[in-house]
């Protein structure tokens, strides 16, 4: 049985709420200074910014923007004191002070509850997590190992070049052997397969998740990661992601013990070694590499699915992308074999790149959060020690007076270079982050992304099951370990080989990393 609260019932549901409203309430909050960012909107005292973040997630930080206007926000809620940052401008004040406006440390206090890792594991990571006193410690040394294999070179070359190939593979599988249509589950298909094509591109041929129990177990983990993170009764409320997230850390753990990080990518044995060298043993590892799992895998699938489904249901777009990959595509003399090079596409597929962007901007809810290590000010506002600081990219992502009044639409040309004078500052597009903690995976994550869009697109005929028309699915139930939304309902759909293009073999290459494709302003930049 679920451990869920609907399959306790709801006397009792009301009870346990009751119960912890009256303990919260009884705590002191503290005083709003007039300094401070201004409070924002709330009907119910309280409890009411509770109910809403409840009932309208991702969208409440927007819906709180639209009302008040203010550049930041104060937001009390039971036990915490929150300020929301809404414009650009105040955001890239914030990535200048990441040493006052920290996320480091907010990371450490989430790694109990996350990993389940033993206290002296979190006492090990917990050692100048902020850099404070020099670049000593497992948070430096990991932050320093992932970005020197994924920053475009040789390494992410390696990597990138694995996961291609397993793309094509995954392909080759899916692909019709007639002209008969076969039917999947397009989500759940992709997901399934970046599953593969990632893992075994990063954790090399020992790769624990080869092992489909573990794998499921990932994604149950994943669906009650909020349950594990709130940590309140988890022996009741999440029983099974934890019982899942020990399924996991079990085959990481036989991974270790194997040698099979030492077969593995350059960015999966930097961040080995940074944990071996300061004295974690390999049941801890095993437990933290759970959750950096979530960083590589769990974004991918939906931000691959949207660009899939939206450049099938927007009017003449399919068409448009297939000129641009056709040109970019080899063909041998006799017309048997087509490859696609990822890097002739990012140079040369600008609508391409401009529609991910926009998927991106489109579908992305990532909130960037930081904690106020000293009584601060940014700009004109005190920021008091111990608030917590988020920064929800979906705020400026949909804020008409800097997207103009089709915010809200999916515009395929909105990041074509001639475009430019009619979209904000590169600033403002926020998916991957930024600043100190710009997602060093972002580039990796491209290539994924735009492999397996140009590929699927370039030898295969895509239309809805039964029928039925092209229909947006809702998004309100995306997990909160996710930047891009979940799709909350599978699409079916049927597909076939493209047409005039039967008996063709296909390939996917990538000639090189060094040139890279722009996503975000800091990108060719050292960030500070």
């Amino acid at each position: 049985m679920s451990s869920t609260i609907g399959d306790l019932g709801l006397p009792l549901a009301i009870l346990i709420g009751i119960a912890t409203l009256g303990y919260l309430a009884s705590r002191k909050l503290s005083s709003h200074d007039p300094r401070e960012p201004p409070l924002a909107p709330s009907a119910i005292p309280i409890i009411g910014h509770l109910i809403g973040l409840s009932r309208s997630k991702f969208n409440y930080y927007s819906a709180l923007y639209h009302q008040s206007r203010s550049p930041i926000s104060t937001l009390p809620i039971p036990g915490q004191k929150m300020y929301i940052v809404n414009t650009p401008e105040l955001v890239q004040a914030v990535q200048k002070q990441h040493k006052i406006l920290a996320f480091p440390p907010i990371a450490v206090k989430f790694t109990k509850n996350v990993c389940g890792s033993s206290k002296e594991a979190n006492e090990i990571v917990a050692i100048n997590a902020n850099g404070d006193d020099g670049d000593h410690g497992v948070s430096m040394a990991t932050y320093a190992g992932m970005h020197a294999a994924l920053k475009p070179g040789p390494d992410l070359d390696d990597m990138n070049r694995d996961m291609i190939q397993e793309i094509a593979t995954l392909l080759d599988k899916l692909q019709p052997k007639d002209q008969k249509p076969r039917r999947i589950s397009l989500y759940s298909w992709l997901r399934a397969s970046i599953t593969t094509a990632t893992t075994r591109s990063v954790y090399g041929p020992l790769n624990p998740y080869e092992d489909q129990a573990v794998a499921d177990a990932f994604w149950e983990f994943e669906k009650g990661f909020m349950a594990v993170v709130i940590g309140i009764l988890p022996w009741l409320f999440a029983r099974r992601p934890i019982a899942a997230r020990k399924t996991v850390s079990d085959g990481f753990l036989a991974y270790f013990e194997a040698g099979g990080v030492h077969k593995a990518s350059v960015l999966a044995k930097n961040r080995y070694k940074a944990m071996v060298d300061n004295n974690l043993q390999h049941a801890d590892i095993s437990k933290f590499e759970v959750a950096e799992s979530i960083a590589i895998m769990v974004n991918t699938a939906p931000a691959a699915f949207w660009t899939l489904f939206l450049v099938h249901s927007h009017p003449g777009l399919l068409e448009e992308l297939r000129v641009e990959i056709d040109a970019c595509t080899r063909t041998t003399p006799d017309g048997k074999l087509k490859t696609i090079d990822i890097t002739t596409l990012k140079q040369n597929c600008p609508l391409l790149l401009s529609a991910y962007q926009e998927v991106l901007r489109h579908r992305s809810m990532g909130t960037s959060v930081r904690e106020v290590m000293q009584d601060t000010y940014l700009d004109k506002y005190l920021l008091k020690k111990g608030a917590m600081l988020q920064m929800p990219s979906r705020v400026i992502h949909q804020d008409a007076s800097l997207w103009g009044a089709d915010y809200a639409e999916f515009n395929p040309r909105r990041f074509l270079a001639e475009n430019k004078k009619n979209r904000p500052s590169d600033v403002c597009f926020r998916a991957f982050g930024g600043g100190k903690t710009l997602c060093p995976g972002r580039h990796f994550a491209t290539n994924e992304v735009l492999a397996v869009v140009a590929a699927f697109v370039a030898r295969l005929d895509m239309r809805p099951a039964d029928g039925a028309e092209w229909k947006l699915p809702t998004a309100e139930n995306t997990n909160v370990a996710a930047v891009i939304m979940e799709p909350d309902a599978d699409v079916q759909v049927e597909i076939t080989t493209r047409k005039g293009f039967e008996g063709v073999r296909w390939a996917v290459s990538l000639d090189g990393s060094d040139k890279i494709f722009a996503m975000v302003t800091e990108d060719g930049v050292e960030t500070e």
